[in-house]
């Protein structure tokens, strides 16, 4: 059977993505650091609606997707981080790769293998 892992991660960034074309370079470049695929994508839009204020990108992979939203209102600004993938996943790289460029201070992340229900294989807060 397939692997279906799954990382989710939130976290508290001291220098959260604001711009639309950099965020679809760095997603890119993720996708390729980490051996996989672009199927479509990545795209990348930034609300202004107060409240809600950030950036929301997205980037479908041939073994699933890749789902970021970004609000920047507070400081340090709040990421929420999806990655699917019916592959192997390398999550300290994925990991360090958002600790790194966005500058977190804190966050935590589970990864869930799906291929049968939801059973957490990693669960950790930094």
């Amino acid at each position: 059977m397939a692997l279906h892992n799954h990382l989710l991660l939130n976290g508290a960034a001291t220098k959260p993505p604001r711009d639309e074309a950099e965020t679809i370079e760095w997603m890119r470049k993720l996708v390729e650091s980490i051996d996989m695929k672009i199927i479509q994508g990545p795209y990348a839009s930034y609300v202004t609606k107060e409240g809600n204020r950030g950036l929301t990108a997205v980037v479908m992979i041939e073994t699933s997707h890749i789902a970021m939203h970004v609000w920047d209102e507070t400081d340090p600004g709040f990421i929420q981080f999806d990655l699917y993938t019916c592959s192997t996943l390398p999550i300290r790289k994925v990991i360090d790769n958002i600790v790194e460029t966005f500058g977190l201070v804190s966050y935590r992340y589970k990864v869930l293998e799906r291929s049968e229900g939801f059973k957490i294989v990693v669960e950790e807060e930094v």
